[in-house]
C-alpha cells in the first residue's frame, strides 16, 4: 500500500516567515472561516423575510440567492488561495475581507433584490476567505501549521454553521434585513482591518510563480458552469444537461491543457499523488451529505402539523431560531479534539480516518431516516453527523496539504475547496430534487410542500454519498498497490 507518509517540502524545512504571535494568528484565522460560512448559512431563515419584502412571485427567484453566492464561491476557490501564494498571504486576506465587505454594504445601501444578488456574488467570491487560514497559519506555525490551520479550518466550519442559522432566526425577530447589512457590513469591515494588522506581511510563498490569466478564467467558467447547472437544474429541467455537459466537457479539456501549460492554475500532477484525487471527491462527497442534511433538518422542523391535512401532516413547526438551536450538537461535534486523528493521518492511516468518517455519517443518516419525527432524534443525529463531517473533512483538507509544499498551500486549499464547492451544490440539487418528486398541498394558502415519505428517501440517499467515500478510498489504495507491483514487473 503508497500511502502519503510526510508533508511534502516539510522535511528541513524551517519556517522563512518573521515570528507571528501564534494565538492573534490562530485567532484572525477562526474569525475569517466564522464569519464566511455564518454568512452562508445566515440565509436560510432570512428567504420568506426576502420574498415577502421584495414582492418576488416564485420561490426559484429567492433561491438565485443561493446560485450568486455560489458562482461567486466557485470563483473565489480558485483565484483567492492563489493569490495567496503568488502575492501573499496578507494581501489576499485584507482583499476577501473586502469583498466581503462591500457585498454586504451593497444591499445595505441599495435595499433591493438586484443589489441584493450583486452583493451576495461578491460575498460569495470573498467567502473563499475560509481557505486563507490553510495557507498562512501553515507558513507562519512552522511545522504544527498544517495540523492548526486544519483544526481551525474544521472547528470553526461548524461554529460558523450554527452561528449563521441562530444568528438568522435572531435577526428574522429583531432586526430589518436592512439593519441586518449594515451590522454585517461594520462586522466585515473590522475583519478586513483585523486582517490587515495580524496576519505578517512577508513576500510571497511563491516567488517566482505567476497567474495564469487565460487557465483561470477558463476554470472559473467550467466549474460556474456546472455550479449553475447544479444549483438551478430543478427550475430548467433536462434542458440543464445542455450547460452540465458544457461544463464536463470544458472541465477535460482543461485539464488536458493544464498538463502542459507554464503557468497552470494548480498543478494538475498534485492530483497524481496517492490518495490526493481521493480525498478531493472525499472533500465533495461529505460536502453533499453536509448540505444534503441541513436542508432535510431545516425544511421538515418548520413545517406547522396543525397546517397540513391530517392525513398528510408532519414537522416540527418550529421558527428559525429553535431550527438553528436543533443544529447546536452538529456544531459541537467539530470541537472533538483530532490529536488521535492526526497522528494516523501523519503516519499515512488516511484510508482508515475516511472508512471511519463515512461509517459515522452513514449511521448518522440512517438514524434519521427512521427517526425523524421527534427534536431528540435530530439532536442526536445532528451530534452523530457532525462527529462523522468533521473526521472526513480533517482527513481531505489535510491530506491535500501534505501532498505540496509550504510555498503551494494555498493552491493546495483551492483544489480542496473547488471540490467542497461542488459537493455543498450537488448535495442541495438533489435533495431538492428528492423533496419535489411529490407534494401536498397547504390548504388556504396555494403552497405545496414535500411529502412526508421524501425526508426518509433523502437522508437514504444522502447515506449512499456517505458510503460513496469508503468506496472511493478503498479503490485509490488499491490503485495504488498496483503501481509498485507494475513498476517492479
Amino acid at each position: 500500500m503508497t500511502e502519503i507518509h510526510q508533508p511534502a517540502g516539510l522535511a528541513g524545512q524551517t519556517p522563512s516567515r518573521p515570528p507571528a504571535n501564534r494565538r492573534v494568528l490562530i485567532g484572525t484565522g477562526a474569525l475569517l472561516v466564522t464569519l464566511t460560512n455564518a454568512v452562508i448559512f445566515v440565509l436560510p431563515p432570512l428567504l420568506p423575510i426576502i420574498q415577502a419584502q421584495y414582492a418576488l412571485a416564485t420561490v426559484a427567484e429567492t433561491t438565485w440567492l443561493y446560485t450568486a453566492l455560489t458562482l461567486g464561491g466557485g470563483a473565489g476557490f480558485i483565484l483567492l488561495p492563489r493569490l495567496a501564494d503568488v502575492h501573499g498571504d496578507r494581501n489576499a486576506s485584507v482583499a476577501a475581507s473586502a469583498f466581503l465587505t462591500l457585498g454586504a454594504l451593497i444591499p445595505a445601501v441599495g435595499d433591493s433584490y438586484p443589489t441584493l444578488l450583486a452583493g451576495c456574488t461578491l460575498m460569495g467570491f470573498g467567502g473563499a476567505a475560509q481557505l486563507l487560514p490553510l495557507g498562512f497559519l501553515r507558513r507562519n506555525l512552522g511545522e504544527s501549521g498544517i495540523t492548526v490551520g486544519v483544526a481551525v479550518q474544521v472547528i470553526a466550519t461548524g461554529a460558523g454553521i450554527v452561528v449563521g442559522m441562530i444568528g438568522g432566526g435572531v435577526i428574522v425577530e429583531t432586526l430589518s434585513l436592512r439593519g441586518f447589512f449594515i451590522i454585517l457590513t461594520a462586522v466585515c469591515a473590522a475583519t478586513t482591518v483585523a486582517s490587515y494588522a495580524t496576519i505578517p506581511h512577508a513576500p510571497p510563498a511563491e516567488r517566482a510563480g505567476r497567474i495564469g490569466v487565460l487557465g483561470t478564467v477558463w476554470m472559473i467558467a467550467w466549474v460556474a458552469t456546472i455550479l449553475l447547472t447544479l444549483t438551478q437544474g430543478l427550475v430548467w429541467g433536462s434542458a440543464a444537461l445542455v450547460p452540465l455537459g458544457i461544463g464536463i466537457v470544458g472541465g477535460i479539456a482543461w485539464v488536458r491543457v493544464e498538463r502542459t501549460s507554464s503557468s497552470a492554475v494548480f498543478d494538475v500532477a498534485l492530483m497524481k499523488a496517492p490518495l490526493v484525487t481521493a480525498s478531493c471527491l472525499s472533500i465533495m462527497l461529505f460536502a453533499a451529505v453536509n448540505s444534503a442534511f441541513l436542508l432535510l433538518l431545516s425544511t421538515y422542523a418548520q413545517i406547522v402539523p396543525d397546517a397540513l391535512r391530517p392525513a398528510d401532516a408532519y414537522g416540527l413547526g418550529l421558527d428559525a431560531l429553535e431550527t438553528g438551536l436543533l443544529m447546536a450538537p452538529f456544531a459541537a461535534a467539530f470541537l472533538v479534539r483530532g490529536a488521535v486523528l492526526d497522528r494516523l493521518l501523519f503516519n499515512g492511516r488516511g484510508v482508515p480516518v475516511f472508512v471511519t468518517g463515512a461509517l459515522i455519517s452513514a449511521a448518522g443518516l440512517a438514524w434519521l431516516a427512521v427517526a425523524h419525527d421527534q427534536r431528540w432524534q435530530y439532536l442526536v443525529g445532528a451530534a452523530v453527523m457532525g462527529l462523522g463531517c468533521r473526521i472526513g473533512y480533517a482527513a481531505g483538507f489535510t491530506l491535500v496539504q501534505m501532498a505540496v509544499p509550504e510555498e503551494k498551500a494555498g493552491m493546495a486549499a483551492g483544489v480542496a475547496g473547488t471540490f467542497m464547492a461542488v459537493g455543498f451544490a450537488f448535495g442541495t440539487a438533489l435533495i431538492s430534487g428528492d423533496l419535489s418528486a411529490s407534494l401536498v398541498p397547504v390548504p388556504g394558502t396555494g403552497l405545496e410542500v414535500a411529502a412526508k415519505g421524501l425526508y426518509s428517501i433523502g437522508y437514504w440517499l444522502s447515506g449512499v454519498l456517505a458510503l460513496l467515500v469508503v468506496m472511493t478510498v478503498l479503490i485509490s489504495r488499491a490503485r495504488s498497490g498496483r503501481r509498485p507491483q507494475a513498476a517492479a514487473s
